[in-house]
């Protein structure tokens, strides 16, 4: 690939949330690690799924880099971040990169 491409990343993250007995708690631990994430890596954050379930949680994240590496490094730490801040289990997660052309033509 050559010239200037950025690559976009997004990744969706599952929490188990176990002591959640109600709506409020889950949120006040989804809504925790959703601005602790955004604060520490100047990332997007948003809950995407499972909203009406109390002990899960369905977290997604976005970013932009300029290299695989990059991307791939930041992942490593945000999945180490979410595994060792926060009261919820992560049950799994999924990533996926595209590579875009910024000078690309608009219509």
């Amino acid at each position: 690939m050559s010239g200037p491409y950025m690559l976009v990343t997004v990744a969706l993250f599952e929490l188990h949330i176990e002591f959640a007995h109600s709506l409020k708690e889950k949120r006040m631990v989804v809504k925790s690690l959703r601005d602790r994430l955004a604060h520490t890596f100047h990332i997007a954050t948003n809950e995407v799924a499972l909203h009406d379930v109390h002990q899960q949680a369905r977290i997604a994240i976005s970013f932009i880099t300029l290299e695989h590496a990059t991307a791939d490094s930041l992942l490593d730490k945000i999945v180490r971040f979410i595994e060792s801040n926060t009261d919820a289990t992560l049950a799994g997660w999924t990533s996926e990169k595209l590579d875009f052309d910024p000078m690309a033509g608009l219509s």
